[in-house]
């Protein structure tokens, strides 16, 4: 299935959990926020959030300065 992340497609696998892509891609471990088609998913959601084809996510991460 297709979801956009960032503005960007994005292959995934049909029964997709957010926990399992966000490991895929090497943020298991980074300091990051998600937003799910435009909601805030708080880090202990993130194993039970099945994606669904069309779902958007916004991967942010904190930046240092000013």
């Amino acid at each position: 299935m297709i979801i956009e992340v960032n503005g960007e497609k994005k292959q995934v696998d049909q029964q997709a959990i957010l926990a399992e892509v966000i490991t895929g891609w090497g943020y298991e471990s980074a300091l990051i926020a998600v937003a799910h088609n435009d909601e805030f998913v708080p880090r202990s959601r993130y194993a039970a959030l099945q994606l669904q084809d069309g779902d958007r996510l916004e991967i942010v991460a904190p930046m240092q300065g000013g």
